[in-house]
């Protein structure tokens, strides 16, 4: 089944565009998440993950997750970060243990769960929902990484993976497109906005927008053809750059934007690019930024520049990081008296006492991980932040690409959007792979 969708990109992606249609169907959500959660057990239980299944199929999740949880497909909101878990444990348990055996995400894992020693949430309040909502996103880093640690893969593997990745997302762009009311109704502001986003959070929807223009970046630049057509591709390109930006929300789009700013870099250091080739390059690609930025900027009133500026709608400069700086000072106020951490989930009832009442949860996973784990969080976030440089200094310049670009994107996701979703933890664990030089069709 795996190699009827790889060699059939088009076919699959024309299935994944009439699957958005069908998103706004009451009957379908459901049980398009039960496909999607349960035949990748059979396919990994059946191949003993011998070309890598689990990896695929749990790429495809990580591409699925936010349009599922915006359809109400999954009947547990943590669906998509238990089936990523699920299947590659799976991988690992049937297959053969290709990589490195890493301690030191096991001990990651097990640091992370003593933050649950010191909660105590308010009566009424359920510690399970505080502590799988904090956690789950970290804890599946963790499992990613231990998968993921240098794991040879081969660079045919890696695309193939990105693919799979990408096909759900085309469902999510089809469903906003159906919707969206026309942009003449919406009242654009200095604000995210809801209504282009499907209803749902926009900035998990930018996120997940962000990713799908990473890819079709990568694709395109390999001149590896998703439709068979590379003007095709581009406009994917075009119509995935014109959704994130009307979404109004930033983080997801400033994180991909410098994600492939630094992949381009190594990979054009890889390529040894001419200066003539990179300066028509980096022509085309202004160009191409500059008309999206004007279009979009028209259907919006204007109101693009301010909301990436930090400005409200009649123009007055505000808190650019929409009270997520007055957050992380909390935070680490609280770390500094609180060295030993407030336990797992109680970060926002402990703002309840400050900030004029305001309980919003942490968009920050950095200042999460002080406040919460204390001094066990400042370790592990160093852990994180060092294991990923010793595999990036010692690989060409190929590799480097692909690492530092899946390093930023979860280092930047992490202090916007936190780890809501499971895709900045598997990015993180890719830049631990090692990709194997046996394939040359992609270099």
């Amino acid at each position: 089944m795996i190699k009827v969708i790889l060699n059939n990109k088009l076919i699959f992606i024309i299935i994944h565009i009439i699957l958005g249609y069908l998103g706004t169907l009451p009957i379908f959500p459901k049980f398009f998440a039960t496909l999607v959660l349960f035949v990748p057990i059979l396919l990994i239980y059946k191949s003993k993950n011998v070309n890598e299944e689990a990896f695929l199929l749990s790429s495809y999740i990580i591409g699925a997750e936010v349009f599922l949880r915006m359809i109400n497909g999954f009947f547990l909101y943590e669906s998509g970060k238990y089936a990523v878990i699920f299947f590659l444990i799976l991988g690992m348990v049937l297959g053969k243990f290709k990589q490195v055996f890493s301690v030191q995400y096991v001990f990651y894992i097990l640091l992370l769960l003593l933050g649950i020693v010191f909660t105590s949430v308010p009566e009424g309040e359920s510690i399970r929902k505080a502590i799988l909502f904090n956690l789950s996103g970290p804890i599946t880093l963790g499992v990613c990484a231990i998968y993921f640690y240098k794991r040879p893969i081969s660079k045919e593997e890696l695309m193939d993976a990105l693919f799979f990745m990408l096909l759900p997302l085309f469902s999510m762009i089809t469903f906003l497109y159906f919707r969206t009311p026309d942009l003449s109704e919406i009242v654009f502001g200095g604000e995210a906005v809801f209504e282009t986003s499907g209803g749902f959070g926009p900035n998990q929807v930018a996120t997940a927008i962000g990713l799908g223009i990473f890819i079709l970046t990568i694709f395109i630049l390999f001149k590896k053809r998703l439709s068979g057509y590379i003007y095709l591709d581009f406009i994917f390109l075009v119509y995935f750059s014109y959704r994130g930006l009307i979404t109004f929300s930033r983080g997801g789009i400033i994180t991909v934007l410098i994600a492939i700013l630094f992949f381009v870099f190594f990979y054009f250091l890889h390529k040894k690019i001419s200066l003539n080739l990179l300066f028509r390059y980096i022509s085309i690609v202004f160009i191409f930024m500059l008309s999206l930025w004007l279009y979009t900027s028209n259907v919006t009133g204007g109101m693009l520049e301010n909301r990436y500026t930090g400005k409200n709608k009649i123009g007055v400069q505000k808190d650019i990081t929409t009270g997520r700086l007055d957050i992380l000072e909390v935070q680490l106020s609280n770390f500094l008296d609180t060295p030993l951490g407030i336990g797992v989930g109680n970060g926002k009832y402990e703002r309840l006492k400050s900030l004029d009442r305001v309980v919003g949860a942490s968009h920050n996973e950095v200042g999460r991980l002080l406040e919460e784990h204390g001094f066990i969080g400042l370790l592990l976030l160093i852990l994180l932040l060092v294991i990923p440089l010793f595999n990036f200094f010692r690989s060409d310049y190929y590799q480097k690409a692909f690492i530092i670009a899946f390093y930023l994107i979860w280092f930047l996701t992490i202090n916007h959007s936190a780890m809501r979703i499971a895709l900045p933890g598997f990015l993180y664990a890719l830049s631990l792979i090692v990709i194997k030089n046996n394939d040359t069709d992609i270099d």
